[in-house]
């Protein structure tokens, strides 16, 4: 049996959670620029114009097993603790075998480190919306729910390694977890490529974003 050659030029879908507005730079080149990825957006604010309105905790617009990798920049910290692993079971049910989710959030031990030295409202970096402290990572963006964006506010956080342990009970394998030192963590996590599954698998790095496949 020869494959059939227009399934062979499909290209991958990445379902983007939490998407906000259109901006195809908002998807890390290291993963999703040597291969011609379909950016599937999703956000709970139907003002982004999304393809799909919803919350990262209730996916079912989504088929399970229909996409080949999950973004989230952002998000999980603006769910409830108890809605982390409704969420990252939603990840991983979307989730082709193979297919992997790429998370970034924020690193509380670095914040911590910075309020332990009485810098809660200082200048911690610079981003497009402007100077960023302590307090915004640890609660959201003031600025930004000050001016209405409810949507904006923080309610759990993580450490790397209650990131790890959370995917881990979410099914996830392969997991790895970095802290990139700039108030950032980043991990990736695997659905195996088959029913096969070795728990526990899990690393936690420190200095660079895990090599792209």
């Amino acid at each position: 049996m020869t494959s059939d050659p227009v399934l062979a030029t499909v290209p991958p879908t990445v379902l983007h959670v939490g998407c906000g507005v259109a901006d195809p730079t908002r998807l890390p080149v290291e993963f999703f620029g040597a291969t011609e990825w379909r950016e599937l957006r999703l956000d709970i604010d139907p003002a982004v114009a999304p393809d799909i309105v919803s919350s990262i905790t209730d996916m079912a617009a989504v088929e399970s097993g229909s996409v080949q990798a999950v973004w989230s920049s952002h998000n999980l910290e603006h769910l409830y603790w108890h809605e982390v692993p409704v969420a990252l079971r939603e990840f991983r049910r979307v989730l082709a075998p193979g297919g992997f989710a790429l998370i970034t959030l924020p690193d509380l031990q670095q914040v911590a480190e910075l309020i332990a030295l009485d810098r809660l409202e200082e200048p911690a970096y610079l981003s497009p919306a402007g100077a960023i402290t302590p307090l915004d990572i640890l609660y959201g963006h003031c600025a930004s729910i000050a001016s209405g964006n409810g949507f904006m506010g923080h309610r759990t956080g993580f450490t790397a390694r209650t990131l790890e342990a959370a995917l881990i009970a979410a099914g996830f394998s392969g997991v790895r977890v970095l802290r990139d030192g700039a108030f950032g963590l980043w991990a990736r996590a695997w659905v195996p490529a088959t029913i096969v599954e070795t728990p526990g698998d899990a690393t936690r790095e420190h200095g660079s974003l895990p090599q792209a496949a």
